[in-house]
């Protein structure tokens, strides 16, 4: 069963808008343990490259959409640092859903969006197509050579009827901002902030952490920069995030770990989909569907599985640990 096709649209939208899974992207990276890419732009650079991929696919489609931004900021700190860079790199991620189409016309404008991305010369990343002969498609593709990830997806609106909403997603390769030093251990604008030991909020972040750990059955490694507890503010709010990583395992563990990982969220009631990586093992990201905590289970180029459970910080007393 493809995991997609459980999410409505309001959830798939959600997770789309989410900052980029730890080891999910490894946006900076070569494949095959090459020297890491060393991407220099600017914010203002990074997010006019996402606006034109995004316009790339739009501006050509029938029926027109209208671009509808969700989500936080456009900039936030990196989350993937397999290849060990700054703490103060950033990221642009760029999120639209297309509206004002009716909802049957969603699969098209993912297809046309394709089909608009594969003429400019972009390329398809490791898992490609997701659902493309059914009612619901999705799409993974990347830039070449500068590297942007793009996703086209439609969320179930109305799956007896065939109904979705399309939704376009740009991520850019982690960059270090003109007048950053290598050094700092800062990532703005986000602002992180280390969270109180009795806050509803954190407990909820570390137990789920808590029983990942233990479904995953292997070992911690030291905490790494990036790494750690935090109360993550922007625009949309705060959050409380909570990231760490395994050992590193062999591929075979790592497999086996990913998927008890899986079976642990469907279980628990969960709502799980696949997001591809590099790596070629997809990450499973889940979100819960009373507290809205997201969960981005990863394989990392390391060996290691990372760890990443984000929750609000104003979500129900009643999910405490």
């Amino acid at each position: 069963m493809n995991l997609r096709r459980i999410f409505p649209a309001a959830a798939l939208l959600a997770m789309t808008a989410t900052v980029t899974a730890c080891g999910v992207q490894e946006s900076g990276l070569e494949t095959g343990g090459k020297t890491p890419k060393q991407v220099t732009m600017n914010e203002q650079q990074a997010i006019d490259r996402a606006e034109e991929i995004i316009h790339q696919a739009v501006d050509g489609m029938s029926p027109a959409p209208t671009l509808e931004r969700i989500g936080p900021a456009p900039v936030g700190p990196c989350i993937a640092r397999d290849d060990h860079g700054p703490d103060d790199r950033v990221q642009v991620t760029v999120v639209y859903k297309l509206t004002g189409v009716p909802g049957r016309e969603a699969q098209k404008l993912v297809r046309q969006a394709r089909d608009a991305w594969l003429k400019r010369g972009h390329k398809y990343n490791t898992s490609g197509e997701a659902d493309w002969p059914g009612p619901f498609p999705a799409i993974y593709m990347r830039t070449e050579p500068d590297d942007f990830w793009m996703d086209a997806m439609t969320g179930v609106v109305d799956r007896a009827k065939g109904e979705g909403l399309a939704s376009l997603k740009v991520t850019s390769p982690c960059f270090l901002p003109p007048g950053k030093s290598s050094g700092s251990t800062a990532a703005d604008p986000v602002a992180l902030e280390e969270s109180q030991a009795d806050d509803p909020a954190r407990r909820r972040a570390l137990g789920h952490s808590s029983r990942v750990y233990d479904v995953l059955r292997a070992g911690s490694a030291p905490t790494r920069p990036g790494e750690g507890l935090s109360t993550v503010r922007d625009e949309a709010g705060a959050s409380v995030h909570h990231a760490w990583s395994t050992e590193s395992l062999p591929e075979d563990v790592r497999v086996r770990a990913l998927a008890r990982a899986q079976a642990y969220f469907q279980r628990e009631g969960w709502i799980v989909r696949h997001v591809p990586t590099r790596e070629g093992t997809p990450a499973v990201v889940a979100r819960h569907p009373e507290e809205g905590t997201i969960a981005q289970v990863a394989a990392s180029t390391t060996g290691a599985v990372r760890v990443a459970v984000t929750t609000p910080a104003n979500g129900p007393a009643s999910a405490d640990v």
